[in-house]
């Protein structure tokens, strides 16, 4: 299953979630780090995840798109 990962960093480092898991959230030093640590929370999410859950997520259609504010 592919999904989405949001990585942010900030003065402390790497923050990332997996917006189609909720609560599903790692942070590493790196970059590189915390793309492990994401994808190995979210495959222990999944785990804990029953059949029809998965699949409601595998049917979830999810789009992340740049959006321009400065008018805002």
């Amino acid at each position: 299953m592919i999904l989405n990962a949001i990585i942010e960093k900030d003065k402390d480092g790497y923050f990332a979630y997996i917006p189609e898991l909720k609560g599903c959230v790692s942070e590493g030093n790196t970059y590189e780090e915390v793309i492990l640590n994401i994808k190995e929370a979210g495959e222990l999410y999944l785990e804990s995840l029953e059949s029809e859950e998965i699949l409601n997520i595998q049917n979830k259609t999810t789009s992340i798109i740049a959006l321009d504010l400065s008018n805002a």
